[in-house]
């Protein structure tokens, strides 16, 4: 699964606003976003849609959640808000 191109990440852009008014999270790179100084969510695209992979809570490896629609990007916004990355 390769990393989300940047037409892929035209799609997610509404999420990306989102994500970027999270205040403990650092865009470093556009669609990447670091907690801290650790790795923290990024995107993917294959043909069956696009993925987050998220590490989430005090988990050392990401997980993956499907984001190609918007209930799956609440999903994944959610998921967010309940780790308590502040």
């Amino acid at each position: 699964m390769k990393h989300a191109s940047p037409e892929a990440l035209d799609r997610l852009e509404p999420l990306l606003v989102k994500l970027r008014r999270m205040p403990a999270l650092r865009e470093k790179g556009r669609g990447v976003f670091y907690l801290r100084s650790k790795a923290f969510l990024h995107f993917h695209e294959d043909p069956t849609g696009l993925f987050a992979d998220v590490r989430l809570a005090s988990e050392k490896d990401f997980v993956r959640m499907r984001v190609s629609c918007g209930t799956e990007q609440n999903r994944l916004l959610k998921a967010i808000e309940n780790a308590s990355i502040e």
